[in-house]
């Protein structure tokens, strides 16, 4: 399965990273300890084949010191943290391979869920290495039936423990992003598409705060106020990139940020109740302003 074959290349990559040098019989080993291996050996052609994809998909360079007894390591290791993906990888699976092998401990290492899972993802990132058009079967949340159509994907992107899809959609001629937890089918088409060279994933959402973006939207500086309570868990983990601290104040500080003012982000905001509210601009104060009259109004009867 391609979700199976996703997890092999993620615990290759975790535990040639965790020795730094390893031979393939000691890899073997380690793989015969895990559950995905189900008691069967890694074959080496299978193991190469592996070290392939993982270059093409992840740009992370497995190669083999035959002068320090065959021994393979990650060739760009030191690089590995500068990038997403690579920074994704480690981080969200670092333990995974642990974890297999130490069946007691699983009862007692616990994670959020992702709806989504992974079971699309090899497909999708295949599609988009091949630049092949996907054909899709998509059940929306404000639809009763399932629909499919055919979509160019750019990128992959995992927000709140959902994965979502960044394409081109065909029929419609524009960028479209799709929850992966709503694919109820997909399949890779014989049909190639042209990748525009001038298009950057990462510049596409710089000022988005998630998956939403509207060309009608433009980013705007935007100003909270948190009490001083909050304070260190907003440091620790920033709403946006573009966080900056621009006031401290005895009892609350004051955040800034330059992203989209979508109602996502309102959203984030008004998580926090009364330990964050939105300064400036009046209109995005405004709107949260009415969203709490109308919240009041719940809790009042």
């Amino acid at each position: 399965m391609a979700k199976d074959l996703f997890n092999r290349y993620i615990w290759l990559v975790d535990t040639i990273y965790r020795a730094k040098r390893i031979t393939f019989e000691e890899i073997n080993e380690r793989w015969l300890r895990n559950e995905m291996s189900e008691g069967i050996d890694l074959p080496l052609r299978t193991f190469h084949n592996h070290r392939k994809a993982i270059e093409e998909i992840f740009d992370i360079l497995i190669e083999c010191d035959k002068q320090d007894s065959y021994r393979y390591y990650i060739e760009n290791a030191d690089d590995m943290e500068k990038g997403n993906v690579r920074n994704w990888l480690l981080n969200t699976f670092a333990v995974n391979n642990l974890i297999n092998e130490s069946h007691k401990l699983k009862s007692r290492i616990l994670f959020e869920e992702i709806p989504s899972g992974r079971e699309y993802l090899t497909p999708i990132i295949e599609a988009m290495r091949d630049n092949l058009t996907l054909e899709i079967s998509y059940k929306s949340y404000w639809r009763e039936e399932a629909y499919t159509f055919n979509i160019e994907p750019y990128c992959v992107k995992i927000f709140k423990q959902r994965w979502y899809l960044l394409g081109k959609s065909t029929s419609h001629d524009e960028l479209r992003t799709y929850g992966l937890d709503r694919i109820q089918h997909l399949q890779i088409l014989d049909i190639p598409f042209k990748y525009p060279k001038d298009f950057n994933p990462k510049d596409y959402y710089h000022h988005a705060f998630g998956i939403i973006t509207d060309q009608n939207i433009q980013p705007a500086f935007i100003t909270v106020k948190v009490n001083k309570g909050q304070v260190n868990y907003l440091k620790g983990l920033p709403l946006h990139h573009s966080q900056e601290e621009i006031e401290v104040a005895e009892d609350h500080s004051l955040f800034r940020y330059y992203v989209a003012p979508t109602f996502d982000f309102l959203q984030a905001i008004l998580a926090y109740g009364e330990n964050m509210e939105v300064i400036s601009p009046a209109f995005f104060r405004s709107e949260a302003r009415e969203i709490a009259k109308q919240q009041y109004q719940h809790y009042k009867k």
